[in-house]
């Protein structure tokens, strides 16, 4: 079963409770689990969700969930081409568009055949990717 690719916006709508995208990301990431759908990530998504959490209290549950991805071989190593075509894809981006995170994530998924994200981000869906809420 192909996996889902885990965005920052789609994580942190789980785990802030006020977060106005939360009841659909909780649907969402629901539907993925009881379709027992793998998810994956890259650690640049863990780093931005390390960031924003550093003062709430789902600190933790960023270092859990890159324990399980570690566990499970969902955390994805960027390859060197996954950088360099992140890098080109944000140099051709104007103002308002993806942000260096997505671009490479986007290149990560192309590589990985991956389609779905869990996250409502329009960015993926104008790079031609399904988001899931």
């Amino acid at each position: 079963m192909t996996p889902v690719f885990l965005d920052t916006v789609g994580l942190i709508a789980l785990w802030e409770r006020t977060d106005q995208w939360r009841p659909a990301a909780l649907a969402a990431f629901n539907k993925v689990v009881a379709a027992r759908r793998p998810y994956v990530t890259t650690p640049l998504i863990l780093l931005e969700c390390g960031n924003a959490a550093a003062r709430k209290p789902y600190r933790m549950d960023v270092v859990d969930l890159r324990r399980t991805l570690i566990a499970n071989g969902g955390l994805i190593d960027l390859t060197e081409n996954d950088w360099h075509a992140g890098w080109q894809a944000y140099e051709q981006g104007r103002p308002g568009g993806a942000g260096i995170v997505d671009c490479i994530s986007f290149a990560v998924m192309r590589r990985l055949g991956l389609a779905e994200a869990f996250t409502n981000d329009q960015h993926f869906a104008a790079a031609g990717f399904v988001t899931l809420f």
